[in-house]
């Protein structure tokens, strides 16, 4: 995490020395999770998610942006409708932070500066570096907490946005995070519990995911852009 927050940090001071026209701003939702305990629904907020976001607007048609999030997760088998989940009865809570770096895409051309109403759909890519809580299930069938750990997920976000003043911009989206460890649930330890045995559970062939349900508000700043060297 230390590593991907310097370059957050690199590449918005660099930015912000070559100023054309950015966007500075906050999001805030809901987040759920896909694994293995509790529901499997894809897009089901159900605990609080909030972060700051960072936007370099290259062109009309796409930006760099960089986001840092807190969400916290949870799951119980007693909430999911398969019933070997209901009987096997287990439940965990956890608390993701990340920070992301990508391109954002929109349909048609989102000029920041326009005098009046527009509107965009757009989408979202790069990459997310993030920390969490490793899990593992204890004898009780408990699943509790046991280190600290990190990991890397690629982020698939879909988005609508609207101009509600001259600087001012409003959108919505809905971000899924496809992680690259199983650890989110405590479903397949990590670190020095990664070889033991009785302690892995549900379908350790797949990877958990992390869902952002939520809203934006960004404010632009800087000189109006003249697009043409890129």
């Amino acid at each position: 995490m230390k590593y991907f927050a310097t370059v957050f940090l690199i590449l918005l001071t660099t930015f912000l020395a070559h100023s054309q026209t950015y966007e500075i701003g906050g999001m805030i939702g809901g987040a759920n999770y896909i694994g293995d305990v509790g529901k499997t629904n894809y897009i089901n907020p159900n605990t609080f998610a909030i972060g700051g976001i960072f936007k370099w607007n290259r062109s009309a048609r796409h930006a760099f942006r960089g986001s840092i999030m807190v969400a916290k997760i949870k799951g119980d088998d007693a909430k999911s409708s398969n019933s070997r989940r209901k009987q096997r009865g287990y439940s965990f809570e956890n608390t993701v932070k990340e920070i992301s770096i990508g391109i954002e895409y929109t349909f048609w051309d989102f000029d920041v500066h326009a005098q009046k109403a527009i509107s965009a759909p757009y989408l979202y890519t790069g990459l997310t570096g993030f920390s969490y809580t490793a899990l593992r299930k204890k004898g009780t069938g408990e699943i509790a907490e046991y280190d600290n750990a990190a990991s890397i997920a690629i982020p698939m976000v879909i988005g609508y946005k609207a101009n509600i003043s001259q600087n001012a911009m409003f959108g919505f989206e809905i971000g899924a995070r496809y992680t690259f460890t199983d650890d989110l649930d405590g479903s397949n330890p990590v670190k020095g519990l990664a070889d033991a045995e009785g302690l892995k559970f549900g379908n350790t062939n797949s990877d958990d995911w992390y869902v952002f349900t939520g809203i934006t508000v960004t404010f632009a700043f800087g000189r109006k852009p003249c697009y043409c060297n890129f």
